[in-house]
């Protein structure tokens, strides 16, 4: 049920998407269609992470590979949430139409990455236990916030990491030397981290509904049957 779900609001997402190019004979917003499916890889690789995790044979090096591109591509999920950027003055017709249009994938992107994070902790709880579990959340979160911000504002993509190491590690250490020097960009970072540990637990929470509904009651007996509890005597029964 949440891959059929997650499917059905990728394709309601992508609907979307064409639907506002053909309605305005625009095609500034197609970049959607291109990071809802990066949004997709995290979940892709957090799968496959699972299924090495379960065959011991192949747990060593393989899960350690998916583990690895599963933590670098999931940034790419939340980091639709910064597309809201985009919403300027210039398209003051279509804010609201835009608005839900990026809304719609950002939710989506994040649920996406969010599955991805339970796989992963799974993972996790079941290798270590569960605190150190939630820490691994919390350190997910922590990397994320920083990823987003280098991708919005630094303009780097996973990918980087291979293709454009030394320009991504030059900019993470100048950032790291002085972190007080860009104060806004630390924040934004923090913030957005904040952010994603909130809301995941919150999904998290609402995972475990199911264990506050009331037992199942039983059906109530035939009233024809216990309108009168009286046992019916014979006829003489009570002369006398």
């Amino acid at each position: 049920m949440p891959m059929l779900a997650l499917a059905f609001a990728s394709a309601v997402c992508l609907g979307l998407v064409l639907g506002r190019i053909l309605w305005t004979g625009n095609i500034r917003y197609s970049f959607l269609i291109w990071n809802l499916l990066l949004a997709w890889l995290p979940l892709v690789f957090a799968l496959l992470a699972q299924e090495s995790f379960q065959r011991p044979a192949a747990r060593n090096w393989r899960l350690a590979i998916w583990a690895g591109a599963w933590l670098l591509f999931f940034p790419n999920a939340p980091y639709i949430f910064t597309d809201l950027s985009h919403l300027t003055a210039r398209f003051a017709a279509h804010f609201w139409v835009d608005l839900m249009l990026i809304l719609s994938c950002a939710l989506t992107g994040l649920v996406l990455g969010f599955v991805s994070l339970y796989l992963m902790q799974g993972i996790v709880k079941r290798m270590a236990s569960g605190a150190v579990s939630w820490l691994f959340v919390a350190g997910v979160a922590g990397l994320s916030g920083v990823g987003v911000w280098l991708g919005r504002f630094q303009r780097f993509n996973s990918w980087d990491v291979v293709f454009r190491p030394v320009k991504l590690y030059h900019d993470i250490g100048l950032g790291a030397a002085d972190p007080l020097r860009s104060r806004a960009s630390l924040a934004f970072a923090a913030l957005f981290a904040t952010f994603l540990f909130i809301a995941y637990l919150m999904l998290y929470a609402l995972t475990h509904l199911r264990h506050l509904q009331p037992p199942t009651i039983p059906p109530a007996p035939d009233s024809a049957k216990t309108a009168n509890p009286r046992v019916a005597l014979p006829l003489g029964a009570v002369s006398g």
